[in-house]
């Protein structure tokens, strides 16, 4: 068991890589612009990639509608990917927005705010 789940990282690893250079030079939709694959999820069987993605320097709308250029793609990028890659079949594509990023940045923010609440506090004493 643990080739197999070795293999498959192996494999997400190339298709994130792979999408993102194809993403980068092959779609031309400029709502995919400044698109960034943060993580490639493959099914057990590998029939179904979830692709997580984010816009850089975009909010949530902006990033959804780049999700939803890259899902309209998703077949001509599956062929492309079939082109380049040795699988016998390549998987199905499902992009998807990744809220990580965001999440991330509204806890700095929250830190940044409880540091500053803080430090207000122990100035008063």
């Amino acid at each position: 068991m643990p080739r197999e789940f070795s293999r498959q990282r192996r494999v997400s690893e190339q298709i994130q890589r792979e999408l993102a250079q194809l993403i980068a030079k092959e779609v031309s939709d400029p709502r995919v612009s400044l698109v960034t694959i943060s993580e490639v999820r493959l099914s057990r069987d590998m029939a179904y990639a979830d692709v997580a993605v984010t816009r850089l320097g975009a909010g949530r709308e902006e990033s959804q509608q780049a999700v939803n250029a890259l899902n309209h793609a998703a077949r001509y990028l599956r062929a492309v990917l079939g082109q380049n890659l040795a699988l016998r079949s390549v998987p199905v594509l499902r992009f998807h927005y990744d809220e990580r990023f965001e999440r991330s940045d509204r806890v700095c923010h929250l830190i940044d705010e409880a540091v500053a609440e803080d430090k207000a506090r122990h100035q008063g004493r």
